[in-house]
């Protein structure tokens, strides 16, 4: 295939998937991971791991700013004020202008605030930062985020670190038709599968975290990771066959001898 970029805002990446960092056993492990995965954004959470103190350990003494986009997120946030002051401390340490935003509404589920990441994102567009939504499946929200000027909308496949796959594949495909931004499934994918049916579908692309850091062997899973982003982008591109109920002969049947 040939090369195939993915432009969010004013960054391409030659990987369409993007790799958290958090529970890892240790910084080495989440590099080995990373590097593994082939991904050229690592998404980090502000408010959980240091990158911003060079005084005390740091993940960007372990993965460098120079091979990867550092993307702050700011999950634990619960309300707009924590999440833009989250992306602003960010900015102002020299990390990047790219942020991606989390404003969560409920702490069982870690579902989205909608309202408040609406809120949120109108905030930080205005400020000049790059702004990456972590949102449910609405067609309606993603939208409205798009009409704020979000550079990309991630909906989750299905609630964050669950592992149960695209549970909802119907609203993932109305967002890819609703907006003209870069659509990446964010959160719920488990294994490598998971991440292949996203791409087949026609995302831009994938993030996660636990279904990497989760696993029994994390850098063999990153590996998979990779190979199932590549083969279904590769796959959506290539076009499937319809679906029938019944058979179809592969081999014709004209010319066969009686």
């Amino acid at each position: 295939m040939k090369e195939d970029l993915l432009t969010i805002g004013d960054v391409q990446l030659k990987s369409r998937l993007i790799v958290g960092t958090g529970k890892y056993k240790d910084f080495d492990q989440t590099r080995r991971a990373i590097e593994m995965s082939g991904a050229d954004m690592v998404t980090v959470a502000v408010r959980r791991v240091n990158i911003i103190d060079r005084d005390k350990e740091n993940l960007l003494d372990y993965v460098d700013p120079q091979k990867y986009k550092i993307l702050p997120n700011t999950a634990g946030c619960y309300t707009v004020d924590e999440a833009v002051r989250t992306a602003r401390l960010a900015r102002a340490a020299g990390i990047t202008h790219l942020v991606k935003l989390e404003v969560i509404g409920d702490q069982k589920t870690l579902f989205p605030d909608t309202a408040g990441l609406i809120e949120a994102a109108k905030i930080l567009v205005k400020e000049g930062f790059v702004v990456l939504p972590y949102t449910n499946d609405d067609p309606i929200v993603a939208k409205k985020l798009e009409d704020i000027g979000c550079a990309c909308v991630m909906p989750l496949a299905a609630p964050i670190g669950s592992g149960l796959g695209i549970r909802n594949p119907y609203n993932i495909q109305i967002i890819r038709e609703t907006v003209r931004i870069p659509v990446i499934v964010d959160a719920g994918v488990g294994t490598a599968s998971d991440a292949a049916i996203a791409m087949e579908m026609g995302c831009d692309g994938v993030l996660m975290n636990t279904g990497i850091a989760g696993a029994q062997d994390p850098i063999a899973m990153a590996e998979a990771m990779k190979y199932a982003v590549w083969a279904g982008r590769l796959a959506n591109r290539a076009g499937r066959i319809p679906k029938k109920l019944y058979a179809n002969a592969s081999s014709p049947v004209q010319g066969m001898i009686e």
